[in-house]
């Protein structure tokens, strides 16, 4: 990527993992609409269930997510006892045992729980909701926590796919990011994982870290790779201490410059894709050329979600636990972040919805695009509007603001037809942008574009 459009494009846009995206949602979508929203979906509807296990034995000072701190087990036992509160709340709106065909579990950190407390929440949604034969069921594992003990009965409980976080090997970053877990660390958590069953692995590594160089990167790249995942993620550190207070213990000098921050991003893709073979998935994920996403790539079929790129096509998405965002047809739903109203809410017998928005067929025309975008680096502009019965010229106006992007060689433009290049690949962000009709860019409430 030249320097030039490193410093032009390198935007604070959203991560469009959903559309309308979560700084939009409102208190006006709350606990009453989402029972009447629930009580709505079809039946025959297959469902995707995400759990959010809201605590963390320590603080990562990267970290993004919604999580409490804790060394106790207390705080977590009650939490889990509201969680299972809060699957019967949803199960009764719901009406009937609802066919799921996807199960994740994300925080925060699930293997925080206890192997008994895991085991009984599998079981808990099992009793309330019909988990399809074949269904996957996926756990986000810091190796850190995760125990010989938990790891069996992850996979004594059908758990097919587990997510590693990695970030990166190197103990000067890690150190930096107050997240000290060596590379023997993770090695023994492999061991278990391939010892009792579970199918697939995943690995997550982050570049943009302090004091991360690219070679260091690309370092912990081969090692990862080593392992033998089906998939690795490679995100991109967001440094926002205005909304995430616990990223100011990060030493802002130690970041590195935009331009090390593209050559690492930039660098890393090329070692998993070129190297090492792996299929470049949309932004920042990469799959063996046999794992159910790089087919579902290749077909047409990929999606994005809360959880990133997936093969997951349902259409309802249910959050739950404290922070657990949920994706239904008529809206996106967001229960309270803060655990004690979470509880509070569940233990007096209601929903925790705190915020959320209704979709209009604007939203959901301006979605289809920007989730192609997104998974496909290109749209029919002319199909998506026939799709929604909407004039061809629906989008004129966001052809004209390509104009940019394609002089500067990033998209390319066939009639109505959008596709973003392999140089442009790094922007999509800023390119789904344009058709956003909410993004302010002023407000800086987002992560930089790489």
């Amino acid at each position: 990527m030249r320097s030039d459009l490193a410093a032009r494009y390198d935007l604070r846009v959203p991560r469009y993992t959903s559309y309308p995206t979560a700084p939009h949602f409102h208190a006006g979508v709350g606990p009453d609409t989402y029972g009447q929203w629930l009580g709505a979906i079809d039946p025959q509807t297959e469902l995707s269930l995400y759990l959010h296990v809201a605590y963390c034995a320590e603080m990562c000072w990267f970290c993004g997510c919604h999580t409490k701190i804790t060394r106790r087990y207390a705080p977590v036992a009650t939490y889990i006892q509201g969680l299972w509160s809060e699957v019967d709340l949803v199960a009764a709106a719901l009406g009937g045992r609802r066919p799921v065909r996807h199960i994740h579990f994300g925080g925060g950190s699930p293997t925080i729980l206890s192997p008994e407390d895991f085991v009984a929440t599998l079981t808990r949604l099992r009793e309330r909701f019909d988990v399809r034969e074949g269904s996957e069921i996926a756990v986000e594992l810091d190796p850190r926590t995760a125990d010989e003990a938990y790891v069996r009965a992850m996979a004594g409980a059908g758990v097919t796919r587990a997510s590693i976080g990695v970030q990166d090997f190197d103990p000067k970053v890690q150190q930096a990011i107050n997240r000290i877990q060596p590379y023997e660390v993770t090695e023994r958590t492999v061991g278990w994982l391939r010892r009792f069953g579970v199918p697939e692995i995943n690995m997550d590594l982050v570049y943009g870290l302090p004091h991360q160089t690219v070679d260091g990167l690309i370092d912990t790249i081969d090692r990862a790779v080593a392992f033998g995942p089906k998939r690795i993620a490679l995100f991109g550190y967001a440094h926002v201490p205005w909304m995430k207070k616990h990223q100011r213990l990060i030493d802002e000098a130690a970041l590195p410059d935009t331009e090390t921050r593209w050559r690492q991003y930039e660098d890393g893709c090329r070692r998993l894709e070129t190297t090492h073979g792996y299929v470049r998935i949309g932004l920042d994920h990469f799959a063996a050329p046999d794992d159910a996403m790089a087919i579902a790539l290749k077909a047409g079929q990929l999606h994005r979600n809360f959880q990133g790129y997936t093969t997951d096509a349902a259409t309802t998405l249910i959050g739950l636990g404290a922070s657990g965002i949920g994706s239904l047809p008529q809206g996106y739903v967001v229960n309270a972040g803060e655990t004690h109203a979470y509880l509070a809410a569940i233990g007096a017998g209601r929903l925790a919805t705190a915020r959320g928005i209704a979709l209009d067929d604007e939203d959901r025309l301006r979605r289809d695009v920007i989730e192609r975008l997104m998974c496909d680096l290109g749209v029919d502009l002319a199909a998506v509007a026939a799709a929604w019965a909407r004039p061809e010229d629906v989008f004129d106006a966001e052809l004209a603001a390509m104009a940019p992007f394609v002089e500067d060689g990033l998209v390319r433009l066939d009639g109505r037809r959008i596709t973003v290049t392999d140089e442009g690949r790094t922007l999509v962000r800023a390119v789904a942008a344009q058709f956003d009709r909410y993004l302010d860019p002023g407000k800086g409430r987002h992560s930089k574009a790489v």
